[in-house]
């Protein structure tokens, strides 16, 4: 091993608002330790080598994906594990989600209010 994983990075226009998000979609919760408001750096769960960790920093002019169309991909994306997908859904949609065309076997495809796509996943 060459080392460990710190953090996921996603860049976006607003890292406050979106850490926000996905700190209701996945209970971690806003390290202010790490945080940096004016340099554009918000971090979500604990210290550096403790998991799950992710970082949310600006980016001025960012073009946002748009799935499913290949001239703006979606770069990433996050897989979430939910007992009952209607119920995720709602909650989602309510945090300012967006239904995004696709969905699978156990998976929904969404966009955060960034316009990252991320899924929703369940196992039947």
């Amino acid at each position: 091993m060459i080392g460990q994983l710190r953090s996921v990075v996603i860049d976006c226009p607003d890292p406050r608002t979106l850490a926000g998000f996905y700190s209701e979609l996945l209970g971690l919760p806003v390290d202010d330790r790490g945080a940096d408001d004016e340099d554009g750096w918000v971090v979500l769960g604990g210290d550096p080598g403790q998991h799950p960790r992710l970082a949310f920093q600006k980016a001025v002019n960012l073009r946002e994906p748009r799935w499913p169309d290949p001239s703006r991909p979606q770069q990433f994306h996050l897989d979430v594990t939910v007992d009952d997908v209607d119920a995720a859904e709602a909650l989602v949609l309510a945090l300012g989600a967006t239904r995004l065309p696709g969905s699978g076997q156990g998976f929904r495809v969404y966009a955060d209010p960034a316009g990252h796509p991320f899924c929703l996943c369940w196992d039947d």
